[in-house]
């Protein structure tokens, strides 16, 4: 687990889920990362960044504009501000050769970061919706280094088959699994929580249900904030992200400047 220490004010954002077909919030995305360049300190990027990820090697010698335009982005970003980078459920095999191309620092799947609102735990989320137990079986495969090294050694067009495969079978599994299933567990929360009851701070995505839950453990409170996907192309219109100041935490809705 990374240890990482941020001074001042630094912003959290995922699930921007990054893709061909989605140029409304491509420019949404853009547009909030001229604004993280403009007030933050430092800008975390907790993983589904992009839709999918079928290799590192694929993205950088990809001729396809609105991946250049992306990549581009970021660095400019890291240019300006320090950039962390986060894995998320759809693009885990993010290495640090993609990091290193934008000026950006992988972090490790879950991170505890010294913040000057004090120390919070971060992660995409997936780890902890263990209610869905075929998801963590499959989960378990494609983090296995073995099979990601195995996956990335294929040919480039098999690749793709292969990733938009999953992610079609994913999006169709989801019509049949309830509310529990695609939510985080209350038990994998609590566990996290005692792993290490100093930190009394969870932030994650994933789940697509922004908001902020607290709960009491062995008489103390813990708080539990969940990070927005961000969705521009089609209603309802959302995105978002989290600010960590001295003053604590706060989630806000991104409004997409006047000129944008």
């Amino acid at each position: 687990m990374n240890k990482l220490s941020l001074d001042g004010t630094f912003w959290l954002a995922s699930d921007i889920h990054l893709g061909e077909h989605i140029p409304k919030t491509r420019q949404a995305f853009y547009a909030f990362l001229a604004s993280a360049r403009a007030h933050a300190n430092a800008l975390v990027l907790a993983g589904d960044i992009f839709d999918f990820w079928a290799g590192d090697d694929i993205a950088l010698t990809s001729s396809e504009p609105w991946l250049q335009e992306a990549l581009n982005q970021l660095k400019q970003t890291a240019a300006q501000i320090p950039l962390y980078l986060m894995h998320g459920n759809r693009d885990f095999l993010i290495r640090d050769t993609l990091a290193r191309q934008v000026n950006a620092t992988l972090l490790a799947d879950t991170v505890m970061i010294k913040s000057v609102a004090g120390p919070i735990r971060l992660s995409h989320g997936d780890e902890y919706c263990t209610d869905d137990p075929a998801y963590q079986r499959f989960r378990k495969i494609v983090h296995n280094r073995f099979i990601q090294a195995t996956f990335l050694a294929l040919p480039r067009r098999l690749r793709h088959r292969i990733a938009n495969h999953i992610r079609n079978k994913s999006r169709n599994s989801h019509q049949y699994k309830n509310n529990t299933m695609m939510d985080v567990s209350v038990a994998a929360i609590e566990q996290a929580f005692l792993e290490d009851p100093q930190v009394r701070t969870l932030i994650h995505g994933h789940t697509h249900k922004p908001g902020h839950h607290t709960s009491i453990l062995n008489g103390t409170t813990y708080e539990r904030w969940v990070l927005p996907d961000w969705e521009y192309d089609q209603a309802p219109v959302r995105g978002g992200y989290i600010e960590i100041k001295k003053s604590g935490v706060c989630l806000h809705r991104f409004e997409l400047p006047a000129n944008a």
